[in-house]
């Protein structure tokens, strides 16, 4: 296990931290699956401030071989994002539900990330800190039967087709754009929360709960 250690958390937001797996070992070393910690919203390599991560916390599937953000890390770094569910706000007219979305068997999930390290020009060299490592979340048109939730979904990777997501060696775009195509809607559960978890200063597993009445 390799970055800082993280307390559990039930309110992610972006630019927070989050375990990332990725199949890369160090320069030299064997493929192998390596646990990471990420800060959530990529920042590319020619960025000029890190800021550029919090409007880049999602890439959408059907484009992110081609955008310059993100087609770097779509071919070269690719890992998963793991958690037990995510949150979805669900439009009822004038409202919004906060909705939890989950797996029947309430067990993880890996959302398809990517990754990229970029230098942090005002980290002296050979300073803690120096690099710094940052993730996204690739999205995709939700199926029908989550699409009255949101009209995007998260890509989650099956476990049959986590090894080739994470496989350094497929640098194809085709490859990867047919691997892409080849993943299944999400079974997800939604179950509608409190709105607590609207204030990303609340955190704790009271905020997965069904809504009280």
């Amino acid at each position: 296990m390799i970055g800082d250690e993280l307390r559990p958390s039930w309110n992610v937001a972006p630019t927070q931290k989050v375990r990332i797996i990725i199949g890369r070992g160090p320069e030299g070393a064997a493929p192998g699956r390596m646990l990471e910690t990420a800060r959530w919203g990529l920042v590319p390599v020619w960025a000029k401030s890190r800021s550029v991560g919090s409007r880049a916390i999602n890439a959408r599937s059907e484009t992110v071989l081609e955008k310059p953000t993100f087609r770097s890390a779509a071919v070269k770094r690719r890992g998963l994002v793991v958690a037990e569910g995510y949150y979805e706000w669900q439009k009822d007219g004038s409202e919004k539900i906060p909705t939890y979305l989950h797996p029947q068997n309430e067990g993880i999930v890996a959302f398809a990330g990517l990754y990229e390290f970029w230098l942090d020009p005002e980290v002296p060299d050979g300073e803690p800190g120096e690099w710094l490592m940052t993730t996204t979340i690739l999205t995709r048109p939700a199926a029908d039967a989550l699409g009255h939730i949101h009209d995007r979904t998260p890509v989650i990777v099956p476990a049959g087709l986590q090894d080739e997501w994470l496989e350094p060696e497929l640098t194809d775009k085709g490859e990867i754009r047919t691997l892409l195509d080849g993943i299944l809607d999400p079974e997800l559960v939604p179950r509608e929360v409190g709105k607590a978890v609207g204030n990303v200063r609340n955190n704790g597993p009271e905020l997965i709960e069904v809504k009280k009445i």
